[in-house]
């Protein structure tokens, strides 16, 4: 059994047989979803998905990309829709400096706000970063100090540095196709030494499909690559890897039902 944390089944790349593609994610084991939310006037759609399937769940938030024109800034805004019962997270958020889609002062308030809307409601922060690390670090470490939040690294890409400070600050590193790539080695020696209660496995779907499916549109059946490798990273047998991944995501995302417990 497996888990794909981070996917985005709204995409218009899945329009045409978003059945089969939840489908085929069952036959290979893949027991939840989370679909995640990148505009807020994009929510609907999102939420309109994760109530069509039971075993699909989503979140709620702004994209850094999107930072720049959407209406994110507001907590009490993303804590009122986080009441939905299929709402399990916050984001995704952060910073993404690589692209620069948005300023970065809309991109760190947009975070904040993401943060503020996690402690108050208890969920999951879905955290992206690329080519912002110490300001991801600084602002994550300043949040804390304001109170506690649980979230994670989604689609971990980044240091050692990256990782190891995460873990301290509580956070879950959540591993994606990226892991399985050649040119990828300084990920999975960071992915390594992530201690096994913080790691998650994800598709980021329909991007980043895992060797060997790359090049090709990604979904959430192919998260099993991605947790073999993992698993010979970490030393851990395939079953276990796919039971210890599960049990921390159920762990992290606890509004989530655990498997035989209703929806």
């Amino acid at each position: 059994m497996l888990v794909d944390s981070h996917c985005h089944l709204d995409f218009p790349e899945f329009a045409a047989e978003l059945d089969d593609v939840v489908a085929r994610a069952r036959r290979a084991g893949v027991v939840r979803m989370v679909t995640i939310c990148t505009r807020l006037d994009q929510f609907d759609r999102v939420h309109a998905i994760a109530e069509r399937f039971p075993d699909v769940y989503c979140s709620v938030g702004v994209h850094p990309h999107e930072a720049g024109d959407d209406w994110g800034y507001d907590p009490a805004t993303l804590v009122g829709i986080a009441r939905h019962p299929k709402v399990v997270g916050i984001g995704e958020t952060g910073l993404d400096y690589y692209y620069e889609h948005s300023p970065r002062e809309a991109q760190q308030r947009s975070f904040r706000a993401h943060i503020a809307a996690a402690r108050t409601t208890g969920l999951p922060l879905i955290v992206h970063t690329r080519d912002a690390e110490p300001d991801t670090i600084a602002i994550l470490a300043e949040e804390r100090a304001k109170g506690a939040f649980r979230g994670l690294i989604h689609c971990f890409s980044g240091s050692s540095q990256l990782a190891e400070k995460s873990v301290e600050l509580g956070l879950m590193i959540s591993l994606s196709g990226i892991l399985t790539f050649k040119n990828a080695e300084a990920v999975r020696v960071a992915a390594a030494g992530v201690p096994h209660d913080r790691l998650l496995v994800e598709t980021d779907a329909p991007y980043l499909a895992p060797v060997p499916h790359r090049g090709k549109r990604n979904e959430p059946a192919f998260v099993v690559h991605t947790a073999a490798v993992a698993a010979q990273l970490t030393g851990l047998a395939a079953d276990v890897l796919a039971q210890r991944t599960t049990e921390n995501f159920f762990n992290l995302f606890a509004k989530v039902p655990k498997l035989g417990a209703a929806s």
